[in-house]
């Protein structure tokens, strides 16, 4: 029985219904968030050495528990051998970045074009891990040099997965929105290009691209899944993979969107407080989340303007649930083989099950025995040492 793993049935920190009526995608989102700048992105991705679709399981056990018509997972935990999904984003926004800055095709910077120019280049990012591993991928893909700041709650394992990329790291004091302030300033004075997936006025044209990126995965379970999903569960950080998955699906399906669900931990939830109040709103993270790659107290605006008219719910879920959804997981008891998910990967299973279990809730996603609920598993073990605890925790 997959729901065996926890104590009892999960349930949420805080629930928010948002009334939504997307129609078709908009010509004002196009214009900021276009469906071609998804083409571009997956045509590019697509052609990079060791492109493959990762696998989408089905975690037909858990469904039949749930009651629920199926459940389907994208799992993200081997993609391009970097662990996540952030493999799309940064890198594919760093060989945009100086394909427009050089002159010559992404391709042609892949191959070695320009090589002299492209090395007197520095990107920069802030991180709490993944993005920064993916972003200092693709600058030793485009042959620029590469600078991350991770705040420092960061683990010295995500950290080395970076330098190991030949990145230049540097820990910062205080959270990750003061990472990514220090990475700005810094990058200004320096004439550094920063390459960050989240947004904000001023600066939209680089984290739309590591969107764009994210994409690919969307685009890859339209032609994975046999049929349309009913719900998508997307958790959230700065917002840009769930905004991109239901900017793609919103694209592709227009009025016949999804439901989607908005997945937040509850010590980092700008997106409920940002539903609240009907605008991009900022929290104060007090406590860092387990799921790292979520604790962000800012919403991307980019992002923002796609999830507040696509999301019907936003939702946060406890620590405390985190653990025994890995352990539900990794024993294969949920179907789909014994599936490797890191902290962030059980945030959509997690508030999936505490939807389904309790009746006002099932009811007011509409969570039936005709519903198919599509969960994205974000990243693998990325910090062996985190996730080994994890599995082991009770």
């Amino acid at each position: 029985m997959p729901l065996s793993h926890f104590r009892q049935a999960p349930k949420l920190a805080a629930h928010l219904r948002n009334v939504v009526q997307p129609g078709p995608y908009p010509e004002r989102l196009d214009a900021l968030f276009s469906q071609q700048m998804a083409r571009d992105a997956l045509s590019e991705i697509s052609q990079w050495p060791g492109y493959a679709p990762t696998p989408l399981r089905s975690l037909d056990k858990l469904a039949g528990a749930l009651g629920l018509g199926e459940v389907l997972y994208k799992d993200e935990s081997q993609r391009f051998d970097l662990g996540s999904f952030k493999a799309l984003g940064g890198a594919y926004a760093v060989l945009r970045l100086l394909s427009d800055k050089l002159g010559v095709s992404t391709s042609e910077l892949r191959a070695g074009a320009a090589h002299d120019a492209a090395a007197q280049i520095t990107v920069t990012t802030a991180t709490d891990g993944n993005h920064g591993r993916s972003v200092a991928w693709g600058a030793r893909q485009a042959g620029c040099k590469c600078r991350i700041y991770v705040h420092k709650d960061v683990s010295e394992n995500r950290a080395a997965a970076m330098t190991e990329l030949g990145a230049e790291l540097v820990r910062t004091t205080g959270t990750y929105d003061d990472s990514v302030r220090q990475c700005a300033a810094e990058s200004a004075q320096n004439g550094w290009f920063v390459v960050s997936d989240t947004s904000y006025e001023g600066y939209l044209n680089v984290p739309r691209q590591v969107m764009a990126g994210y994409t690919a995965l969307a685009s890859e379970v339209m032609e994975q899944a046999e049929g349309p999903v009913t719900h998508i569960f997307l958790q959230a950080g700065v917002g840009g993979m769930a905004a991109a998955v239901a900017a793609r699906y919103w694209m592709e399906h227009g009025a016949a969107l999804p439901r989607i669900v908005i997945v937040e931990s509850e010590y980092a939830a700008c997106f409920l407080k940002s539903a609240k109040q009907g605008r991009a709103a900022k929290v104060r993270i007090r406590h860092e989340t387990v799921m790292a790659g979520m604790s962000c107290g800012e919403v991307s605006v980019v992002a923002w303007e796609i999830l507040r008219r696509t999301a019907g719910h936003f939702v946060t879920i406890a620590d405390s649930t985190v653990a025994p959804a890995m352990r539900m997981l990794a024993s294969g008891v949920a179907g789909g083989g014994e599936i490797e998910a890191g902290e962030c990967s059980v945030a959509g299973p997690v508030a999936l099950i505490a939807a389904a279990c309790d009746q006002n809730l099932r009811e007011s996603m509409q969570l039936d025995g005709e519903s198919r609920v599509l969960l994205i598993g974000t990243e693998g073990a990325t910090d062996r040492a985190i996730y080994d605890d994890l599995l082991k925790a009770v």
